[in-house]
């Protein structure tokens, strides 16, 4: 594997050539901002976001990003009347000054939900780095269902071992993220995204700075975690403008409950180079070493029967053997667990499970104004992803330590278990051209292209655990050790275009017309499959079905309107419509998706036959989504409402039941979903240093079909709701600065979440808070910025269910993707720049 990457990594380290066309800069209190916003709509004819031509003197070229919500002039607002959130439109922008109230190298995603109504985020650390367990939902759209780009690269999709992309937290060390945005409407027409169904997150990575110089931070917390980050900029280098930083972060903690670690160690370089004064060049370059042994996944049973600190049976390696017996070659339970725990509750309780996630991406951005009213972005951009994640199997049998049996004394004989060790590959190579016009009578058109050649693969590996010790957690684990169960692959291209023209009717009236087409085709599944082979070594494996072919989702013209009027200085109306389709899932031929989980249907009918059956049924999911809003700014008071309405069709869904390890699971349309919510927020200055937030959001997502057949049974969804996502959310926020001191505190209420289709069961709602302070000393001798922060998660300890992952289960408790948040955390930070 690491031979074959050669190539990529040379291709990777000659993209470091240069830089990114945004560039943040640190702007005046939100008051002063607000008036500012006002005037350019009341005095300025051209489109609200339409680019600022660059300055003969400073040679530096503007950006065509304007959908972004953080421009040059705003990306960071240090008001002191508390508002650091800024909204326009259906849009709400997320500056860096809100950020650095959070613990240092939070998830930027975690930020966003706790800042912005309608948006959930759960995890199972206080990070929120856990991507197995990361959840984020906006409007009832995943983050696998969110367009996400960083400095206008597309990410694709934001889940666990993105097969189609990276998480936000690989891509980029939090710290050099200098603002980022959350369209909460229909998206965006130039957000590149092939799983945009409705909702989109730009993030715009910060510049080098002029003058050389650097940031040195240090955070310690609880279950001895501690995050070292450190950055240096070189300043303006020479006459033609050079510049740029180089930055790394090292995050390390031990789990808060079970055994093990998580660390990550992260390193970014980002280069400027201004080409006289008609444009520049970025380039940037991120690695991610992503190290983490994993929590375990239960269901409600395991939960409520054994409490918030279950997990995995590891140092306890008879116990693991012996539960593992009990799982794979009995019905019943141990002795003890008799109505405590089910024969697959106990199955669910492995030895361990971990991974590994290595991830290097660079891109390089040309921005340059061709004419007096036409400008140019290009991006080129590779990504190169590898690592292993995966758990004990209890429903496997290393073979070497002889037949298993129950001895007398209660312990076993044999190893009835295996480690279960997918390894991965996954390359991006991709483009994206945009053009910006100034057109006549106040036009301002954008049209561009994207093309992406995505590489993917996934080869599941057992290896032997002995008599009398278990495999090592977080090691390289070589293919010579192994005995691979199957190989699959996928090979996809996707391309995209788009056409907008935002129109200002008259000053401070803007209406957005526009359609994107999109088609994808990936062609791959199964290369190897060596069931037979294991069976006859005696690994007691169980058919993984294999499947082979090529699924397209194409549509050439999906619309987008958009409208937006700033009027009386203070009031802002605006609405949003667009048709949104995603492209098809690809993992594995056992994770849902066409080419997984198809099994066998009925006799003699193969998995096979089943995927080419469900290719002229099958359809790609497609959204129309509507919201109109309305909101008030002022000095005292900011307040805003959205209503909002999906109509969701070809609802595709994973129905999985059965222990992580052993599942049964079907890939099925579920129809249609419809979704129709509110959100309401509005925050009070009452004096200068005191910002009140409150939030409330309410959305019904039902789904419509009254027939789906699921394991031989047939089942009405109708009225049934969204799985994993809560009805109610309530956020409120209290921030206070006075002279250099900040003091901040959050509540976030949860509403009950589904997590079966019939919504026979729910996990309970909970009410979560944190809380945090800091100091800011100013510059003492040479050293500028000083600045402490301490804060607490989980404030009041609350035992909760944080992030639940994969898919659900038609009904019943019998499904083990559950896990629980962590408790009281503390945390504090110390940081200088120089």
């Amino acid at each position: 594997m690491r031979d074959s990457r050669l190539p990529s990594l040379l291709m990777l380290s000659a993209l470091l050539l240069a830089t990114t066309p945004f560039t943040p800069s640190w702007a005046e209190e939100i008051s002063q901002h607000e008036k500012r916003v006002s005037k350019k709509y009341k005095q300025s004819s051209r489109p609200a976001n339409s680019p600022v031509k660059s300055s003969p003197k400073s040679g530096k070229g503007a950006s065509s990003h304007h959908r972004s919500g953080i421009e040059a002039s705003d990306a960071e607002t240090l008001g002191v009347h508390g508002s650091r959130v800024r909204t326009h439109g259906a849009e709400v922008a997320i500056t860096r000054a809100t950020m650095d109230q959070f613990v240092s190298g939070t998830n930027p995603m975690q930020i966003l939900a706790q800042t912005t109504p309608g948006v959930n985020f759960t995890s199972t650390d206080a990070f929120g780095l856990d991507t197995w367990a990361n959840n984020l939902y906006m409007r009832g759209f995943t983050q696998d269902q969110i367009g996400a780009s960083l400095d206008g690269m597309p990410l694709g999709g934001q889940g666990y071992l993105n097969s189609n992309g990276v998480a936000i937290t690989q891509a980029i060390i939090q710290d050099d993220i200098g603002g980022m945005s959350m369209s909460q409407g229909a998206g965006a027409l130039d957000m590149f995204s092939a799983q945009n169904l409705g909702g989109a997150i730009s993030y715009v990575s910060r510049d080098p700075q002029d003058k050389a110089g650097g940031k040195i931070s240090q955070t310690f917390g609880s279950f001895n975690a501690f995050r070292t980050y450190g950055r240096v900029d070189s300043g303006i280098l020479n006459s033609t403008g050079t510049k740029f930083y180089a930055s790394f972060a090292r995050t390390k903690s031990n789990l808060w409950k079970g055994v093990g670690y998580q660390s990550e160690l992260q390193a970014d370089a980002k280069v400027v180079q201004p080409v006289g004064d008609t444009g520049k060049i970025t380039a940037f370059f991120g690695y991610g070493n992503f190290t983490q042994a994993n929590y375990m996944p239960m269901n409600l049973n395991t939960w409520r029967k054994m409490g918030r600190d279950a997990t995995f049976l590891k140092p306890d390696y008879e116990k693991a053997k012996l539960w593992a017996y009990y799982a794979q070659y009995t019905s019943d339970v141990p002795p003890g667990y008799q109505g405590i725990l089910s024969n697959d509750d106990v199955g669910n309780y492995v030895w361990d499970g971990s991974q590994i996630q290595r991830t290097y991406l660079s891109y390089i951005n040309g921005h340059f104004d061709l004419f007096k009213n036409v400008t140019s972005d290009t991006v080129a951009y590779a990504g190169i992803g590898s690592g292993t994640s995966g758990y004990t199997n209890n429903f496997v049998t290393s073979p070497s330590s002889g037949a298993v049996s129950l001895l007398a004394d209660g312990t076993v004989s044999g190893v009835p278990m295996a480690l279960g060790m997918p390894h991965y590959f996954s390359r991006r190579l991709g483009f994206t051209q945009k053009f910006s016009i100034e057109a006549p009578h106040h036009n301002h058109i954008e049209t561009g292209v994207w093309y992406e050649n995505n590489y993917w693969r996934d080869a599941y590996r057992l290896y032997e655990d002995y008599e009398n010790e278990g495999h090592n957690s977080n090691s390289d684990f070589k293919q010579s050790q192994a005995h691979t169960w199957y190989d699959d692959s996928f090979n996809t291209n996707t391309f995209q275009f788009f056409l907008q023209d935002r129109w200002t009717i008259i000053p401070g009236m803007n209406l957005l017309a526009g359609f994107k087409s999109l088609t994808q085709t990936t062609h791959g599944g199964t290369k190897a499959d060596y069931t037979a082979e294991l069976e006859a070594e005696g690994w007691n494996p169980y058919y993984r079905h294999p499947v082979n072919g090529t699924m397209t989702a194409s549509s050439a013209f999906l619309p987008h309107f958009n409208f937006d009027y700033l009027f009386l200085n203070h009031h802002e109306f605006y609405w949003d419509i667009a048709e949104n389709l995603r492209a098809y899932d690809f993992k594995t031929q056992t994770s849902g998706g066409p080419w997984g989980g198809l099994g066998t249907s009925a006799a003699g009918q193969t998995a096979q036959d089943v995927f080419d059956a469900n290719k002229n049924k099958l359809r790609p999911e497609r959204t129309w989504n509507y919201v109109v809003g309305y909101r008030y700014n002022s000095n005292l008071f900011s307040g805003s409402v959205d209503f909002y309405h999906t109509d969701y069709y070809n609802r595709l869904a994973t129905i999985t039941e059965g222990t992580t390890s052993n599942a049964y699971t079907a890939y099925l349309n579920v129809g249609r979903e419809t979704v129709n919510g509110a959100d309401v927020q509005g925050t009070v200055r009452p004096f200068k240093g005191l910002s009140i937030t409150n939030s409330f959001s309410w959305a019904d997502a039902e789904y419509q079909t009254k027939s789906i057949n699921y394991a031989g049974s047939t089942y009405s969804l109708k009225g049934k709701k969204q799985v994993y996502y809560p009805k109610f959310m309530y956020k409120a926020d209290l921030t206070y600065v006075w002279r250099q001191a900040t003091f901040n505190f959050n509540v976030n209420y949860i509403g009950a979440r589904p997590i079966t289709f019939l919504n026979d069961e729910k996990v309970p709602a909970y009410w979560l808070a944190s809380l945090g302070v800091g100091y800011n000393f100013g510059k003492v001798g040479f050293v500028h910025g000083i600045k402490t922060n301490f804060g607490i998660t989980n404030l009041f300890n609350k035992n909760y269910i944080g992030g639940i992952t994969g898919s659900a289960g038609i009904s019943g408790d019998d499904n083990y993707n559950l896990f629980v948040a962590a408790p009281r955390e503390f945390y504090g930070t110390v940081s200088a720049e120089f």
